[in-house]
């Protein structure tokens, strides 16, 4: 895809995922949104136009700076700051940072650990009455052959020549993201004090479940996917 056509993919996934949630109001236009795992910018584009305030948070400084670069082009980099989160698991912000906290397809690239303490922290960074919107990768059967290979692909890719190699193979980069599965309820109960108005959004095939949350479904999320959107107390 070229830039503008990775881009669109974007603008037709925010609105369409901001509608389903619940989220798609005027008023966005005073919030600020926080988007962890932003990449270049593919879905931050259309966040800049959604809401008053992005800021883009990434582990790879070299993303944000294309980030910058992408929504100058296509969406509005004056509501745009950037956060590099160096650890991969604690947000340099205060309480009280942000209305909404989004997340998609980048905690299941985090180790189970991290993806849970980004998750803790995104309620720590929202404001009471504020909104979590965070997507994760539950376990399916090809996880005994997936989860290992790809703990292989990344020690692959320390090894001098042979690791540039590999990082440059689509396929095989596609193993190296996965590292991690969680069910709603190990996410939903370190969180639970903290959140109110629970919904665990799957794709009508799905089998997963939540004990504390309402169900529903979306046939725009991935089968092997799962939504969290709860509202901050």
């Amino acid at each position: 895809l070229t830039l503008a056509e990775f881009v669109a993919t974007g603008d037709d996934e925010v609105p369409a995922y901001l509608e389903t949630f619940g989220l798609r109001d005027p008023s966005n236009q005073n919030k600020t949104l926080l988007e962890i795992g932003a990449g270049i910018g593919r879905m931050t584009c259309a966040f800049t136009r959604e809401y008053g305030a992005v800021i883009a948070g990434d582990l790879d400084q070299g993303f944000l700076e294309r980030c910058y670069e992408t929504v100058g082009r296509f969406g509005k980099a004056e509501r745009l700051r950037t956060l590099e989160v160096a650890d991969g698991r604690t947000l340099d912000l205060p309480p009280n940072s942000a209305d909404v906290a989004f997340s998609y397809i980048t905690l299941q690239h985090c180790n189970e650990d991290d993806a849970l303490e980004l998750a803790s922290e995104s309620v720590r960074v929202v404001r009471p009455g504020g909104k979590i919107v965070l997507n994760f990768r539950g376990p399916s059967k090809s996880d005994p052959f997936v989860i290992p290979a790809g703990a292989v692909v990344r020690s692959l890719y320390r090894v001098p020549k042979v690791g540039d190699w590999l990082s440059r193979q689509r396929a095989v980069t596609r193993l190296a993201w996965q590292a991690s599965r969680l069910r709603p309820d190990e996410v939903i109960g370190p969180l639970a004090a903290q959140i109110a108005d629970i919904e665990v959004w799957t794709n009508p095939k799905s089998k997963l479940h939540a004990v504390d949350a309402e169900m529903r479904t979306f046939e725009g999320v991935n089968p092997h996917h799962w939504w969290l959107v709860a509202t901050v107390t």
